[in-house]
This record gives structure tokens, C-alpha cells and sequence, in this order.
């Protein structure tokens, strides 16, 4: 699985760095313990914006791929044992 790093402006000016996951990626036992199902329509994003599992929030959260700033790298990465590895040390 790949891993993005990469830098953006948001929309009040401030640059967010983000270390993430794309959704279309991720193990679909993961994404099914972490959307809560609802009635409610999904959101619409504009355009350059994706929805990514962030990494160092350990949540969901928009990269908005418009905006930017420097490069964005790529690196080879385990789920599998960045997920045991914080489930273990959120536990302690």
C-alpha cells in the first residue's frame, strides 16, 4: 500500500502537512469498522478534494490536492502494522 505525504493550503491560508492513506486503499474491514452508517446523504467535495484516511490524526480528513504546496511523496507502506502498532499503544 502507498502512503502520501504532502502539504496544502487550506482554506484560511494555513499549510496543513498530511500523512495519508486513500480510501480506495484501505482494507474494507477497516473501512467497515470506522463509517458510521446513517440516512444521510454523503458529502459532496469540490473539486481537487479527497477524502483520505489521515495518519496522524487516525482519522478521516480532506486533502485538497488544488492547493498544493511543494511535492507530494510516495512511500511503501504496512497498514497492517501501522494498525496493530497504534491499536497496541492507544491501549497501554
Amino acid at each position: 500500500m502507498l502512503m502520501y505525504r504532502g502539504t496544502f493550503k487550506k482554506a484560511s491560508g494555513e499549510l496543513r502537512e498530511m500523512k495519508f492513506v486513500k480510501v480506495k486503499d484501505l482494507p474494507p474491514t477497516f473501512l467497515t469498522n470506522k463509517i458510521k452508517t446513517t440516512n444521510n446523504k454523503p458529502h459532496a467535495l469540490k473539486e481537487g478534494q479527497e477524502l483520505v484516511w489521515d495518519l496522524d490524526s487516525n482519522d478521516f480528513r480532506i486533502f485538497n490536492w488544488l492547493q498544493v504546496q511543494g511535492q507530494i511523496t510516495e512511500l511503501d507502506f504496512n497498514f497492517d502494522t501501522w494498525y496493530n502498532d497504534h491499536n497496541t499503544n492507544n491501549q497501554q
